[in-house]
C-alpha cells in the first residue's frame, strides 16, 4: 500500500505508508543533493571562467578585453534572457525533465567550448551553454520547492542560494588551478560532473504528478496555457545585448559617437517592444502581474542593482591580480576565494535575523558591507603587491555583503509567488541578478578602458569608487522591502476580508 506525499508545490513521489519518516528525509537529501550539484556546475561557470580570462586571450592572440568581455557577457545575456521562459517551459513539461535536458545540454557545450578554435568559437558555444544552464536553474528550484515541507521552503531556498555562494568560493580557486595547466580544462571538468549528475537524477529526482484536487487544478491550468513567449525573449536578449555592446564600445568609441548613440537607442527600442509583447503576449517573458506584488517587484529590481556592483568587482579583482600584480591563475584563485567562501556561513546566519527583522534590512546591511569592501581597495590598493593588508580586507567585506544581500533578495521574491509559480519567480528573481552582472561587466570594461603606466592606479580607483555607489544604491532598492512587505500583507488581509464577505 502506497500513497502520494506531495506539498503544496504540486510535486509528489510514491511513498511507502508508515515508510516516510525514514526513507523521506534520506530520499530528500539525495534530491537536494542532485539539485545542488546541477545549481553548483552552473554557477561554477559564471566563476571559474572570469579566472582563466587571461589565459584565453593569451591562448588567442588577442588582449582586447573588449572582446574577451564577450565570453562572459554572451553566457549571461542568454542565461538571463531564456530562464524566465524555461521557469515557464519547466513548470509546463515537468521540472524533472526541464532539469535533466538542461544538464545534458549544458555538457554537451561544455564539451564544445573546450574544443574552440577561437574566441568566437567560443562564445557562441557560451551561447548554447547558457541556454541549458537557463533550463535547469529554475527547475531545480522548483524540484527543491516541491520535495521541502511548506515550513522548510524559506530555509531550502537559502540553501540554494548558498549552493551558489560555494560555487563562487570554489570557481575562482579551481579556475586557477585548472587555467594553470591549460583553459580548456576550465570547461573540460563540466563534463564528469553532468555525467554523474544525470545518472542520479535519473534515480532520485521524483516524477511530479498532483494529488490533491486543487494541485491537480492548478497544474492542469498550468498545461492549458500558451507555450512561453520564445519572440519576447529574443527581443529581451537583442536589448540586452545592444546596451551592453554600446557599454564595452563606450570608450572606444566617445560617448558622442553615432555608433553607441545608435545602440543606446536599439537597445531602448527594443526593450519598449518587449515591454508591449509581454503586456499582450498569454505567456510572457515577465508576467507583468508579478511585478505589480510589492514585495516581488522591489527585490526583483534589487537584484539588477547589486548585481551590477557583483559581477563587476569579480571581475575587477581578476583583472588587477593578473595584470597589475601579475599573479598566476592560481595564485588569483586563492586570492579571490576568502570572499565567497563566506557567502555560505553568513546565508545561513542571517536567515534567523531576517525572519525577525524582514529581508529588507538585512539585504540593505550586506550592501553597506559591500560598499565598504569597495572604499577600502578604493584607501589601499597599490601597484605594490600586499595581499594582507591591501586586498584581503575588502575581499571579506565584499563576501559578507554578498552573503547577507543575495540570499535575502532571492528568498523575498521567491516567498512572494504562489506555489505553481515557483519556477518562474525564481527565474525572474535570477534573470535580473544575471542582467546586472551583464550591465556591471560592460560598466567595468568602460570605466577601466586600456590604462597603462600610470594611469592604472587612477582607473582601478575610480572603478571601486563607481562600485561602492552602486552597492549603496542598491542598500537603499532593498529598504524599500520595508513598505514593500507591510503593503503585500495589507493587500492579502484586505483580499482575504473581501473573499470572506462574499
Amino acid at each position: 500500500m502506497t500513497e502520494s506525499v506531495t506539498d503544496s508545490g504540486g510535486a509528489g513521489a510514491p511513498v511507502a505508508a508508515g515508510d516516510s519518516g525514514q526513507r523521506g528525509p534520506a530520499r530528500f537529501w539525495a534530491v537536494f543533493a542532485v539539485i545542488a550539484t546541477g545549481t553548483a556546475v552552473v554557477s561554477l561557470d559564471m566563476f571559474i571562467v572570469n579566472v582563466a580570462i587571461p589565459s584565453i586571450g593569451r591562448s588567442f592572440g588577442t588582449a582586447d578585453l573588449a572582446s574577451l568581455s564577450w565570453v562572459l557577457n554572451a553566457y549571461a545575456i542568454v542565461f538571463a534572457a531564456l530562464l524566465v521562459p524555461a521557469g515557464r517551459a519547466a513548470d509546463l513539461i515537468g521540472r524533472r525533465t526541464a532539469f535533466l535536458a538542461g544538464m545534458v545540454i549544458f555538457g554537451l557545450a561544455s564539451a564544445a567550448c573546450a574544443a574552440a578554435p577561437d574566441v568566437w568559437v567560443l562564445v557562441v558555444a557560451r551561447v548554447v551553454q547558457a541556454a541549458g544552464g537557463a533550463l535547469l536553474m529554475p527547475a531545480s528550484l522548483g524540484l527543491l520547492l516541491a520535495a521541502a515541507p511548506a515550513a522548510r521552503r524559506v530555509a531550502m531556498i537559502r540553501a540554494w542560494t548558498s549552493v551558489s555562494g560555494a560555487a563562487a568560493a570554489l570557481g575562482p580557486v579551481l579556475g586557477g588551478a585548472l587555467a594553470a595547466a591549460s583553459w580548456h580544462w576550465v570547461f573540460l571538468v563540466n563534463v564528469p560532473v553532468v555525467i554523474v549528475a544525470v545518472a542520479a537524477g535519473l534515480r532520485y529526482l521524483p516524477a511530479e504528478r498532483a494529488s490533491r484536487a486543487g494541485v491537480a487544478q492548478g497544474e492542469a491550468q498550468l498545461r492549458q496555457e500558451a507555450l512561453p513567449d520564445a519572440v519576447g525573449a529574443l527581443l529581451f536578449t537583442l536589448a540586452i545585448g545592444a546596451l551592453a555592446f554600446g557599454l564595452v564600445k563606450a570608450d572606444a568609441w566617445g560617448w558622442s559617437s553615432p555608433g553607441l548613440v545608435g545602440s543606446l537607442l536599439a537597445a531602448a527600442a527594443l526593450l519598449a517592444l518587449f515591454a508591449r509583447r509581454s503586456a499582450r503576449h498569454p505567456a510572457p517573458v515577465i508576467e507583468p502581474q508579478l511585478l505589480r506584488q510589492p514585495v516581488f517587484a522591489t527585490a526583483t529590481a534589487a537584484n539588477v542593482v547589486f548585481g551590477i556592483a557583483f559581477g563587476a568587482m569579480l571581475l575587477m579583482v581578476t583583472l588587477w591580480c593578473q595584470d597589475v600584480w601579475h599573479w598566476s591563475a592560481l595564485k588569483t584563485g586563492l586570492a579571490v576565494a576568502p570572499g565567497p567562501l563566506l557567502v555560505p556561513f553568513w546565508s545561513i546566519a542571517a536567515g534567523p535575523i531576517a525572519r525577525r527583522a524582514g529581508p529588507g534590512p538585512v539585504a540593505a546591511v550586506g550592501c553597506a558591507c559591500f560598499a565598504a569592501g569597495c572604499v577600502f581597495w578604493r584607501l589601499n590598493l597599490a601597484l605594490t603587491p600586499d595581499y594582507a593588508t591591501r586586498m584581503l580586507p575588502g575581499m571579506l567585506l565584499t563576501g559578507t555583503g554578498v552573503g547577507l544581500t543575495l540570499p535575502s533578495l532571492v528568498s523575498a521574491g521567491v516567498s512572494a509567488v504562489p506555489p505553481q509559480r515557483f519556477a518562474t519567480g525564481s527565474g525572474v528573481v535570477t534573470m535580473a541578478r544575471q542582467v546586472g552582472i551583464v550591465l556591471g561587466i560592460a560598466i567595468l570594461v568602460t570605466v577601466l578602458g586600456q590604462p597603462r603606466g600610470g594611469a592604472v592606479l587612477p582607473a582601478y580607483q575610480h572603478a571601486t569608487v563607481v562600485l561602492a555607489a552602486v552597492a549603496a544604491t542598491a542598500g537603499l532598492v532593498a529598504l524599500l522591502l520595508i513598505p514593500a512587505s507591510r503593503a503585500g500583507r495589507a493587500g492579502s488581509q484586505l483580499t482575504a476580508g473581501t473573499a470572506g464577505r462574499g
